[in-house]
């Protein structure tokens, strides 16, 4: 369905897009990940024609793009602040496009009235805009950009000005929604969490440069650097040097997968891959600070040597703040990544 070849954007020196490879293929969602500057919201441009490239080319089922206008590569735009047409009702705004194509009064009635029902506003028609919730908003924005069928829709941090709780139910209706319609989708996000839930494939974007392709279980459970894995939100990353399943780290010496690459890395630990121990089992540590997330706690810990540590446990086994433990390591949750350059 789209395919990127070598695509480049540059703001003088900088190159915004670094020559980026990517495919998109036909009923497929791909979230488009990183934080800010890497280059993710440049690429969404590009593919949308809002910018066009420097190098490299943008193909639609394999037409090139080059000098084709936003409104005639009929791809579908939801942007996070929806811009929705405040002096038209619900109805109004989703048959926007339909209109622009001429599409029959009667037509139009049926397919906003479909579409409303499909996000869950069933006989919104008539309600002003103003008087939507921001969830209700995004809605219509959503039905607004699908009512044209569009070969592709493009989401541009879609769910961000929305709290949340309202956010983590939204991307489940919206998965579920894609997959009902068989919609191709192109979605930006910084929120991981958002990505990994809506996304059967995820991108990690970095300066410009991918970082790592690859479906939601893949990336998580194999982050391709460093950088993946604390921008995924795991902090328990040092240098080692890997010998058989013993890697030397700050922290001692700590277990790794057979098999796993010898010699210079980094070395992920994953904060449930720390036990939590008496202060003679393993690494001495000092306990500090506590976040109950859920059914478990995080728990912080200050090593006698080395980084501060991650550990993970259930809420009963949680130790007491300023107690001293012994921090073991599990290597079934250990990943032994590429060194840095």
């Amino acid at each position: 369905m789209l395919t990127l070849e070598s695509a480049t954007v540059r703001f003088g020196a900088r190159a915004a897009l670094d020559a980026v490879d990517l495919e998109v293929a036909e009923h497929e969602t791909v979230c488009v990940l990183g934080p800010s500057g890497s280059g993710k919201s440049t690429l969404l441009r590009v593919v949308a024609g809002l910018h066009p490239p420097d190098g490299g080319r943008v193909l639609l089922d394999g037409a090139d793009q080059a000098g084709v206008p936003v409104h005639r590569r009929g791809l579908g735009l939801m942007f996070q602040d929806h811009q929705l047409f405040p002096h038209r009702d619900v109805g109004a705004n989703v048959a926007f496009g339909l209109r622009m194509r001429g599409v029959s009064r009667r037509d139009q009635e049926h397919r906003v009235g479909e579409l409303l029902d499909l996000v869950g506003l069933p006989g919104a028609e008539r309600r002003a805009v103003a008087a939507l919730s921001g969830g209700e908003q995004q809605r219509v924005a959503l039905a607004r950009a699908l009512a044209p069928r569009p070969k592709l829709l493009m989401l541009d941090e879609p769910l961000g000005q929305l709290d949340r709780g309202l956010r983590e139910r939204l991307v489940v209706e919206l998965r579920t929604l894609f997959g009902r319609l068989g919609t191709t989708v192109l979605a930006v996000t910084h929120d991981q969490g958002e990505a990994f839930a809506l996304a059967d494939r995820v991108v990690v974007m970095r300066d410009g440069r991918i970082a790592q392709v690859g479906t939601p279980l893949e990336v998580w459970r194999r982050p391709a650097s460093a950088f993946v894995a604390r921008f995924l939100g795991f902090d328990n990353v040092v240098g080692a040097t890997v010998a058989g399943t013993v890697a030397d780290t700050v922290w001692g010496e700590v277990p790794v997968p057979g098999g796993s690459p010898q010699g210079a890395c980094d070395l992920l630990v994953r904060p449930a891959g720390v036990r939590i121990g008496t202060p003679e089992e393993g690494l001495r540590c000092v306990v500090g600070t506590r976040t109950f997330r859920g059914n478990h706690v995080a728990v912080r810990l200050t090593p006698e040597r080395g980084p501060v540590l991650e550990a993970e446990c259930a809420l009963r086994d949680a130790p007491e703040e300023g107690t001293t433990v012994g921090a073991g390591f599990d290597a079934a949750e250990t990943v032994v990544l590429p060194a840095r350059p």
